[in-house]
């Protein structure tokens, strides 16, 4: 398993970058992309769009797995 690790370049891993549609307008949305490679990685980025060059969060599948399950089970809601 890769450690979560910050990129401020592109990776061509990450080609196609999906955002929720309750989010609205661009500004300030949480960009979502799994890597091409068969690698399972998630890499997240806070773009003012889809295509825009900016630094992303890679984090290993289980991670992103974890995350999801606790927001689902209500783990944040408190924050």
């Amino acid at each position: 398993m890769s450690d979560p690790q910050l990129s401020t370049t592109t990776d061509p891993r990450f080609v196609t970058w999906m955002k929720s549609p309750d989010s609205g307008g661009n500004e300030g949305c949480l960009y979502v992309s799994t890597a091409t490679d068969g690698s399972g990685d998630v890499a997240l980025s806070e773009k003012s769009d889809a295509s825009a060059d900016a630094p992303i969060q890679v984090v290993p599948r289980a991670s992103w797995s974890a995350f999801l399950a606790g927001a689902k089970s209500g783990a944040f809601d408190h924050i």
